[in-house]
């Protein structure tokens, strides 16, 4: 749902971004559930907690964290609404913190994930019209989404991670 609010909507590092240095992503544990809470809530993301719980639960939910002081400064958490795909439904970086390459790193770090899991075919996201520089420089193809209104203020993002076609 989001990624780092830089401006320009240039994600640094491309495809293969990493995070910067004294920053590691890993899987979330429970214990990092209200973190995470609490950075997808300050970046103003519609956030379920069973849903985070559950993503934790499966293996679905990573966090960026200071390798030093062990503090959460991002988060993503996926979900799988179809059988081979994995779905970025909310990704989020500390105010503070954000134009560094941490989303970036997080969201790149998915597709690998995507990549890795041979039942993944896909990697999507749906996001706001200025974050779409953000996606395709991580290499989504974009697309406009209708509103129920039909006008368009979202966009979908896909990357394939298999040959297979996914929706």
């Amino acid at each position: 749902m989001s990624g780092e609010r830089d401006p320009s909507g240039e994600a640094p590092g491309g495809p293969a971004a990493s995070p910067p240095d004294g920053v590691v992503i890993e899987p979330a544990v429970p214990d990092d559930r209200l973190d995470i809470l609490r950075v997808l809530d300050a970046a103003m993301l519609e956030t379920d907690a069973e849903l985070v719980g559950a993503a934790i639960g499966d293996g679905d939910a990573v966090v960026a964290r200071f390798d030093r002081t062990g503090a959460v400064v991002g988060a993503l958490v996926a979900t799988r609404p179809k059988p081979g795909r994995l779905h970025v439904d909310a990704v989020a970086v500390r105010r503070p913190r954000r134009g560094r390459g941490i989303g970036s790193a997080l969201v790149a770090g998915e597709v690998r994930r995507g990549e890795r899991d041979p039942e993944t075919r896909a990697v999507t996201a749906e996001f706001d019209a200025e974050l779409t520089g953000f996606y395709r420089n991580l290499g989504f193809d974009v697309a406009s989404v209708a509103d129920d209104d039909g006008s368009d203020g979202r966009f979908w993002g896909r990357q394939r991670v298999r040959d297979d076609s996914v929706e």
